[in-house]
């Protein structure tokens, strides 16, 4: 009787084992899905009227360039505008544990245009301070040094992402950026979840486009009159080799490495945490802008199905978020 109970046990267990298997397989094949479609649906949202039916040569030519470029970091780091010198300053002022709000000041005022961003953002909704905030140290008292490095990389990824440009880039880069903000704080909220860090979450998200900013600009020499290529397989693939991109030009600004492999990684990021925290960013992000759009609904299965219940109250939080 004792043999018989093993023998069936073992192959309820052996029979469990399957079936927690196929389940696993079963949900990745879902979240892949689901990825795909929200992919799609903010490509065809981004691109909206410049989208058109390529020829296939076409498609291959861009898709060739960017991977082209891929290999060599430091032309395509050469296609987007430099990091203003005293972003650098400050954030490596930030990472000694006993600088002064009065240090941190002194090189936040260095830049007119830092100045105001600190002052707006501790004055701003999420901080909510019970009197206005006038100084700069105030300021930087308010926001933290975690809050400060946050908003010294937006400052500093701003001009790189709406950088001057002709043709489909300059049309579309204020709506990259948009989602660039949006990824970027989306994957810092659910880092801790992750055991990710926080703040290199949040860096992740606005390096993870400037890829895909030098492919519409390349993209811009082939198609006509600031037009882009349409379909679902081209900007499946476009948005992957923009990644990448992005991850080469991370490396040669000599970004943490951590980040960097994170950014390669996010359409697959596997046991890789902040690129976990990442991919959920990039995903959230983009619904978010979706249903503000009105291109998908609050209660649709891509949201439903897509995020978990604290992803979702994320998808709320970036409703709140500026421009």
């Amino acid at each position: 009787m004792g043999f018989l109970s093993r023998l069936m046990g073992g192959a309820d267990s052996g029979a469990s084992q399957v079936d927690a298997a196929a389940q696993a397989r079963q949900q990745a094949r879902q979240a892949e899905r689901i990825s795909h479609e929200i992919d799609a649906a903010y490509y065809r949202w981004l691109t909206g009227s410049a989208r058109y039916e390529a020829a296939a040569e076409v498609q291959a030519t861009i898709l060739d360039q960017v991977r082209g470029l891929t290999a060599r970091p430091e032309e395509a780091a050469g296609l987007v505008p430099r990091v203003p010198e005293v972003i650098p300053q400050l954030l490596n002022s930030l990472a000694e544990e006993d600088v002064s709000a009065s240090e941190l000041s002194r090189l936040v005022v260095q830049d007119v245009v830092l100045t105001a961003e600190v002052i707006r953002e501790a004055n701003s909704a999420y901080y909510r301070p019970m009197t206005q905030v006038k100084t700069v140290e105030a300021a930087i008292m308010m926001l933290g040094q975690n809050g400060l490095r946050m908003l010294l990389a937006r400052v500093a990824f701003r001009p790189i992402i709406k950088m001057q440009a002709d043709g489909f880039s300059r049309r579309a880069a204020p709506h990259v950026w948009g989602q660039s903000e949006r990824c970027a704080l989306a994957a810092s909220l659910v880092a801790p979840g992750l055991t990710a860090g926080v703040f290199e979450a949040y860096l992740a998200g606005l390096m993870q486009n400037v890829g895909l900013i030098v492919a519409f600009r390349l993209a811009d020499g082939v198609c006509p009159n600031g037009t882009i290529p349409g379909g679902d397989d081209f900007a499946h693939e476009l948005l992957a080799c923009g990644r990448q991109l992005s991850a080469g030009i991370a490396r040669h600004w000599e970004f943490p490495q951590e980040v960097t492999e994170a950014i390669a990684h996010a359409g697959d990021p596997g046991e890789l945490h902040l690129a976990q925290a990442l991919s959920l960013g990039d995903r959230i992000a983009k619904l978010r802008l979706l249903i503000d759009a009105a291109v998908v609904a609050e209660d649709d299965d891509l949201v439903t199905d897509g995020l978990d219940s604290f992803q979702r109250r994320c998808l709320g939080k970036l409703s709140h978020l500026e421009a």
